[in-house]
């Protein structure tokens, strides 16, 4: 890949933001008005005004329209606004987005952002049937296959049953989230601590999927702000560089439909390639990461398709005492992750992916250098950022 033509190194995480993160229904402002507090936090954090925001980048349908939040948030101009295709696997294309347009001029700082109050409105994880079956969901519906935990499921059995995967390698996964948010104070499980036995007495969901598997529902925003290396260096914080973003799919990757050649996959095998093609570097290399985990068992092939273990040896490989900080080998979604911290979509694992570059996390790793951050396992298009201090 010819590092030129990339956006290796051109633009850095200069803010990050967050409002507090609410059980699904106990926000008591509305979406909006969380989207403007992350990135009224975030621009702080950077050391800007606010109305030094030139560029919104979001994804997964957000519904905060651009020009409201530039009037809302006093802008003095709006040069860029953007939205990713697709949910939680747009979480590290919104960031890309914004990177792109810094780097080619379109906008100064970009706010990459995302917000929810799920109590406003439909629940993410529930089935919809109302009317009639339309588009993908026409393959599916039909047979009961309705809500975002069985799609998943049918697939990380696939991988489980092909590759002799037990439910521990899922529990350590779960136990893992719910072990850093001990030590997360923002966390919306902070204080509640899962056994190992809890974790399996737990009710079933969709197998192989436990109650703990599978993510919260919450309220909450979570902003980055992104600009130009060059201008990152005379703000407040340490600039966090962006090493490499890709995003995509595979040929015939269509999620919904579940009718993909290569089933038992998170979706990741093409664009984890090209992650480490422009970043120079390869797995052995990453200190630490933050997967999305709206569901365990995704986190699972998502892992080895990163190129962090082979699909055999996943059960030596995901255990508690090989994911967790301090002393794992690879430590994963350090503040808790959408399981135990917060689920906004997964903008939240960017801010920590941030966090442990700066040396700041709850759950900081020694001497962490290089962090990943992986979007959306096994939904379409897909997408991932390495960053670096």
């Amino acid at each position: 890949m010819d590092k030129q033509n990339t956006i290796k190194d051109k633009a850095a995480i200069v803010g990050v933001g967050e409002s507090r993160y609410y059980k699904r229904g106990g926000s008591p402002i509305s979406q909006f008005s969380l989207a403007c507090h992350a990135i009224i936090q975030a621009a702080e954090d950077a050391g800007i005004e606010v109305s030094e925001i030139d560029g919104f980048a979001s994804y997964a349908n957000d519904q905060n329209d651009p020009s409201r939040l530039a009037a809302a948030l006093g802008l003095r101009e709006l040069n860029f606004c953007n939205l990713a295709w697709t949910g939680g696997g747009g979480v590290a294309a919104a960031v890309a987005n914004a990177a792109a347009a810094v780097a080619a001029g379109y906008a100064r700082q970009v706010a990459v952002f995302r917000s929810l109050a799920q109590g406003r409105g439909f629940r993410l994880g529930q089935a919809h049937l109302g009317g009639g079956p339309a588009g993908l969901l026409g393959f599916t519906l039909p047979y009961g296959v309705a809500s975002p935990a069985q799609r998943i499921a049918l697939r990380v059995r696939r991988f489980m049953y092909e590759h002799k995967v037990k439910q521990d390698a899922l529990a350590a996964i779960a136990l893992t989230s719910y072990h850093h948010a001990q030590f997360n104070p923002r966390a919306v499980m902070y204080g509640r601590p899962l056994s190992a036995e809890a974790y399996h007495n737990s009710r079933w969901i969709v197998e192989p999927f436990h109650l703990f598997d599978c993510c919260m529902e919450n309220d909450g925003a979570a902003a980055v702000i992104v600009t130009t290396a060059e201008r990152a260096r005379d703000l407040r914080q340490k600039p966090v560089f962006i090493m490499a973003a890709a995003q995509g799919s595979d040929p015939r990757d269509v999620h919904d439909s579940l009718n993909i050649p290569d089933f038992g996959s998170a979706n990741f095998k093409h664009v984890a390639r090209r992650l480490y093609e422009m970043a120079g570097i390869g797995p052995q290399d990453v200190d630490v990461v933050q997967s999305y985990d709206h569901f365990s068992g995704a986190v699972m092939i998502t892992l080895v398709e990163h190129g962090f273990c082979a699909p055999d040896e996943i059960n030596d490989f995901c255990t508690v005492e090989n994911l967790t900080w301090p002393s794992g080998k690879l430590p994963l979604n350090t503040s808790g992750g959408n399981l135990a911290e917060c689920y906004v979509i997964g903008m939240q694992l960017v801010n920590e992916a941030v966090r442990q570059v700066r040396g700041i996390s709850t759950c900081q790793v020694k001497d962490a250098v290089i962090s990943m951050m992986i979007s959306g396992s096994a939904t379409t298009p897909t997408s991932n950022i390495i960053l670096h201090g």
